[in-house]
């Protein structure tokens, strides 16, 4: 079954596509801005700044919420987005439209192939109304170094696994990923993902789980907290909010049932976020 380590890796590396570097660069320039400058672009909408530990993926945990701040851009076609200031960060919010354009258009090429792996049309997922205004995510990542003092165990992030269809993820190399190939069993064994210069990490998320009926299972992992500055950015893709996400018929039989109800992708997703941030 497909997971982080064996799903296909994009390449990024020849020279005429998006610069990766500059990303990560532009995002450590924004969380190089002092608190009280980031904190005017707290979240609103699910938009904008969240501080560190604001959150907790893994609500199983009696700890602190995780070591990381973050940078949510949401879909283009609205005006919910926040955005620094352009003589603050010269060109920041175009590398960022920029990026947003290229993994989206990058995301339906990967679904049409995944459909045709399921051995559906290739454009399932449009005509099932996933695509037609995808909730599709840029979440900068920053995991600052050697943070923690205490003897509680805090995790960069917690153990958890992606919402929607797919995730791709950049980093910038520096360690601290790593997955679980067997979320259902204990003792959890834990992998390290090695970074790939100029490639992308392939993650599914909970909604193909879903609609495969655990064909492709989503993709549970975790970020150690780092010795040294970590970056990485991801971008999400989960369907439109409207979208009703149900197990395939090619996914199940009678001896094999829809192990999961149906559910509109909106639902999921409201759920998912009320539990990570405690509201």
């Amino acid at each position: 079954m497909p997971d982080a380590l064996q799903f296909p890796i994009i390449d990024l590396s020849s020279p005429d596509r998006f610069s990766i570097a500059n990303l990560i660069r532009q995002s450590s320039n924004f969380f190089s801005l002092p608190i009280e400058e980031k904190m005017k672009l707290v979240t609103k909408n699910h938009r904008g700044y969240t501080a560190l530990h604001a959150e907790k993926l893994d609500t199983t945990l009696t700890t602190r919420g995780d070591s990381k701040e973050s940078f949510y851009i949401g879909p283009l076609t609205d005006d919910l987005n926040q955005w620094p200031l352009e003589e603050d960060l010269p060109s920041w919010r175009c590398t960022m439209e920029t990026y947003h354009q290229k993994l989206l258009s990058a995301v339906t090429k990967l679904l049409s192939l995944i459909a045709l792996s399921l051995k559906l049309e290739e454009d399932f997922f449009e005509k099932v109304g996933a695509l037609i205004e995808p909730l599709a995510f840029i979440r900068l990542l920053h995991y600052p170094g050697d943070l923690n003092s205490s003897s509680e165990e805090i995790f960069g992030a917690s153990a958890h696994s992606d919402y929607g269809m797919v995730t791709l993820l950049v980093t910038d190399g520096v360690p601290g990923l790593q997955i679980c190939r067997e979320k259902s069993k204990q003792p959890r064994v834990w992998e390290d993902v090695p970074s790939m210069s100029g490639a992308f990490i392939v993650n599914i998320g909970d909604m193909m789980e879903g609609w495969t009926n655990g064909l492709f299972r989503s993709t549970l992992h975790r970020v150690l907290q780092p010795r040294q500055d970590r970056y990485s950015v991801a971008f999400f893709t989960n369907p439109s909010k409207d979208c009703i996400v149900e197990c395939l018929e090619s996914c199940c039989t009678e001896s094999c049932p829809p192990r999961f109800p149906p559910i509109k992708a909106i639902d999921y997703l409201e759920e998912r976020v009320r539990l990570t941030y405690g509201l």
